[in-house]
């Protein structure tokens, strides 16, 4: 087996973070280890400020840490500056999350393109690249669509292109079926699950559906900026730190 298939892509020691108002400080991460093998489905879960998004965040190097360890396909994140972050960001990462975050004034096909263009890659290979993303999430028909012209459903499997367009290592989502209907919430799942099952992709999901989780490897439970539990869907649940 290759170190590659044994190594983490991502991988989280000891981690806290505290955020100080100045009035207030909010230890919202406390001594979390965590793991994300290649190919996995994860959901972290748990109630609203218990730490999900924070965790979210700071595996994905959005956000400092302020103590412990983070590693990235076996690279310490610490040792990257924050131009080199961005960069990485830019070259391994997706992102997905609630609200889409696509600009108004451009089409479908332009939002997904839109990283790729930052990334100087040029217009006509930009191009191609997202409107192949887009017929990946099944939506190339609306490619010349603004976003104000496409359903909730349609709005979020454009920002999974947009997600998909860098053919990232890891896609980070964030409450990616917390604006939809239940029917549009459920295709958005199961597209999710067959990038994962078919591409390979690894997925790094905060949600607060259950119904989200069942359709994942692993969820893991926050309370408090704590991990507390692990388990897999298909089992009995387990305390987090056993097999599970």
């Amino acid at each position: 087996m290759s170190e590659a298939a044994v190594t983490p892509i991502v991988e989280g020691c000891g981690i806290d973070k505290t955020y100080d108002t100045g009035r207030v400080k909010v230890h919202a991460l406390r001594d979390v280890d965590f793991r994300l093998e290649h190919g996995e489905m994860v959901a972290i879960m748990g109630p609203s400020g218990c730490g999900k998004t924070t965790l979210l965040n700071c595996l994905s190097g959005l956000d400092e840490i302020d103590a412990g360890e983070l590693r990235i396909e076996d690279v310490p994140l610490a040792s990257m500056s924050d131009r080199d972050r961005t960069d990485y960001r830019a070259r391994r990462m997706g992102f997905v999350f609630q609200f889409y975050n696509l600009m108004p004034v451009l089409t479908a096909v332009e939002n997904v393109e839109l990283p790729l263009l930052v990334s100087r890659v040029r217009a006509g290979e930009a191009r191609r690249r997202a409107l192949e993303a887009l017929d990946v999430v099944g939506v190339a028909d609306r490619a010349r669509h603004l976003p104000d012209e496409l359903s909730g459903g349609q709005r979020q499997r454009v920002t999974i292109a947009r997600a998909l367009v860098n053919d990232p290592a890891i896609v980070w989502a964030d409450e990616p079926t917390g604006d939809l209907d239940s029917e549009s919430a459920e295709e958005i799942v199961a597209l999710m699950r067959r990038l994962n099952l078919e591409h390979g992709l690894t997925l790094l999901i905060v949600t607060h559906d259950i119904a989200v989780g069942r359709k994942t490897d692993r969820i893991v439970r926050m309370l408090d900026g704590r991990i507390v539990e692990q388990h897999r869907p298909e089992v009995p649940h387990v305390l987090a730190g056993h097999a599970a």
